[in-house]
């Protein structure tokens, strides 16, 4: 496939913590993908007190991932307003059934799984602060906030996510493990996946950078691999 003339429909996957959100940001800067989160849809309907929101909630404070059925009515009732643009999903689809679903409505080209060791995501969780009406991530390792549990832009509290607790996170890690190797195993049997292994975003993104570089167009094309 080269890097103009189609649509291009892409997912990354990648357990909690792996990095996915400083990645996909890193994407859609360089390259002419639009982002589709499904924690930021979450986030949205949470905020928003929706039906979708509350049931979320219930299942995230437990430490449990989302049901099926409810990830993919509001994953794809959205999709449908974006069939005219190149997209990155992240977040989704997390299950065989959802890769099912989706592919149904919304054909996927390429799929970037993200390989990143337990421990690390455990010693990354273990310091990550949120911006809840944002979305905005801190570390207190190597991104922390300029002032002591307050967001940058809006001087609000930051906030640690129940899910992102110890006694939640092993079992939030495991039910990721058992739901998402099928959906490895489906596209790697359409010959879309592609792995990218490593301990942290920084040497992940080049590997990234290259193999996007022919499959879409980038948005300045003498950009470098440089964040």
């Amino acid at each position: 496939m080269g890097t103009s003339g189609r649509l291009l429909h892409a997912v990354l996957l990648g357990a909690p913590g792996s990095g996915k959100r400083t990645l996909a940001l890193r994407i859609t800067k360089h390259f002419q993908l639009q982002k589709f989160s499904s924690g930021d849809l979450l986030r949205d309907n949470m905020l928003r007190g929706t039906e979708f929101g509350v049931l979320a909630k219930v299942f995230m404070d437990q430490g449990k991932l989302i049901p099926d059925d409810i990830m993919t009515r509001l994953t794809l009732h959205e999709l449908k307003n974006f069939t005219q643009e190149s997209r990155l999903l992240c977040g989704f689809p997390r299950t065989l059934r959802q890769a099912e679903a989706l592919e149904r409505v919304y054909q996927i080209h390429v799929v970037m799984n993200l390989n990143v060791p337990v421990e690390v995501i455990r010693q990354c969780l273990s310091a990550r602060w949120i911006h809840p009406s944002s979305g905005r991530v801190y570390n207190l390792e190597f991104n922390p906030p300029k002032g002591v549990g307050l967001d940058d832009q809006t001087g609000e509290p930051l906030v640690r996510r129940e899910d992102d607790r110890p006694e939640t996170l092993t079992k939030r890690l495991k039910a990721y493990e058992d739901q998402t190797k099928p959906v490895l195993e489906y596209y790697r049997g359409k010959g879309v996946l592609e792995t990218f292994s490593g301990t942290e975003t920084d040497k992940i993104w080049p590997s990234v950078h290259a193999f996007l570089q022919t499959k879409v167009p980038q948005i300045d094309q003498k950009a470098s691999v440089t964040p």
